[in-house]
């Protein structure tokens, strides 16, 4: 699948340490691959359908996935106390 990533996470991912940035590319790169997949840092959502959260230590990621579209879109990055 395509992985389609805003603009917004962009710019987290450039304010954070490179080592973490790596790390969650990484992964985002293995679930585009694979979106159904087992993913021990990702969990659906369960009152958002197709919603999925990603755990990288003090980050959390939220992305969705479009089956019809065949995409992957990665829609925020925050830091766990200001995501939820």
């Amino acid at each position: 699948m395509e992985l389609i990533i805003h603009k917004q996470v962009i710019k987290a991912l450039k304010r954070i340490q490179p080592k973490i940035a790596q790390a969650i590319m990484a992964d985002l790169d293995a679930i585009a691959a694979d979106p159904f997949g087992p993913h021990p840092k990702a969990k659906a959502l369960t009152d958002r359908p197709n919603y999925f959260r990603y755990r990288q230590g003090g980050w959390r990621l939220l992305y969705r996935i479009d089956r019809e579209g065949q995409v992957v879109v990665v829609e925020i990055l925050e830091t766990r106390g200001d995501i939820y």
